[in-house]
């Protein structure tokens, strides 16, 4: 369970977030950077300058600036999300797919490519799909009596398996042809193309009320009655807490589809290393998690270019020797 007697200095944490805070800029520059292609930072320069056209301006400002800033988005949005289903639920194991927001969005957005939609009408049915997904989940969990941790989890994975089986059901009628593109969304899949104000905003609105309420997040980790007698709305709060991780997920699907494991790894990396005070949790696993997408999202372009490896592929890579790790570590650390 979560620990807040952590030990960290304001100094310390301090160090931190900006450290995280730079690391944001630095692999947004790396991603742009490096490519199959070399860029010549004098040409691009000099194309601002004079507005002359050239290759270089092109692909740094319409290619690979626009992914890597959707996939900073998308990365901060899970984390956010990973950390809220935490504190939701009570369990530092939680991630943003539990209560089946993804396998709504899925289903949705495969039936658009089965249908022979375009790339505009997939990420549409996504967004319907993931909000109809949570809102029936909303509805299926409540009692008389609220939300229980466990209904609400229970309910979410019910859910998560059924549309899980709508998706294999879907895998099997397709055509050869439309399979590939179905697989590598599933998998994670950048398009060209900015986040959008859209996506930029739930995210911004989401964190502003994060950062408002981490005071609520703490007492309700600590339980439900102790919340509720120093004056924490539970009810209100864990509903809001729902409809947020909720919209980001939505967020994050419609922009790129299901990828793994940064709602999980991030927010439990950020809880050894900050602690588990979502005053500081918050802040440190958006940055983190959009750092590390950014990076991901770069290796999955260059590690076999000219070919492009879906997203979500590096993140497994990556997340499941890290998260054993740590999930090792912070056993030791308990056992102290």
């Amino acid at each position: 369970m979560f620990n807040f007697q952590t030990g960290h200095d304001s100094r310390r944490f301090g160090w931190i977030i900006l450290t995280l805070t730079a690391l944001g800029p630095i692999s947004l520059l790396l991603a742009a950077s490096v490519g199959s292609i070399p860029i010549d930072w004098g040409v691009v320069f000099e194309t601002i300058r004079t507005g002359n056209p050239s290759l270089d301006h092109t692909i740094v400002f319409e290619l690979r600036l626009p992914r890597s800033a959707s996939a900073f988005v998308v990365g901060a949005s899970l984390a956010l999300a990973g950390v809220l289903m935490q504190a939701l639920l009570r369990n530092p194991l939680a991630d943003p797919y539990v209560l089946g927001t993804s396998g709504g969005a899925a289903v949705f957005a495969l039936t658009i490519m089965l249908l022979g939609f375009g790339h505009q009408f997939v990420s549409l049915a996504a967004a319907v799909g993931a909000v109809l997904s949570l809102a029936v989940v909303i509805f299926l969990s409540r009692d008389s009596g609220g939300w229980s941790s466990t209904r609400l989890l229970l309910t979410g994975i019910v859910m998560a398996s059924g549309w899980g089986a709508l998706i294999s059901f879907i895998l099997s009628i397709s055509q050869d042809g439309q399979i590939q593109g179905m697989l590598f969304w599933l998998m994670g899949d950048f398009r060209n193309g900015g986040p959008g104000f859209a996506h930029c905003f739930v995210l911004l609105a989401i964190l502003a009320f994060s950062l408002f309420s981490s005071r609520g997040f703490n007492l309700l980790v600590a339980g439900t009655l102790k919340a509720e007698s120093l004056g924490v709305h539970t009810f209100r709060l864990r509903f809001a807490m729902l409809i947020g991780a909720g919209l980001l997920t939505a967020v994050a699907v419609t922009l790129a589809g299901a990828i793994g494991f940064v709602g999980l790894v991030v927010p439990h990396m950020m809880r050894l290393i900050v602690g588990s005070d979502h005053r500081r949790l918050i802040p440190a696993s958006l940055m983190m998690g959009g750092s590390l997408l950014v990076i991901a999202e770069m290796l999955a372009r260059t590690v076999l270019a000219p070919r492009q490896l879906p997203v979500g592929v590096i993140t497994a890579f990556v997340g499941v020797p890290l998260f054993l790790y740590l999930l090792r570590r912070g056993s030791r650390q308990e056992t102290v």
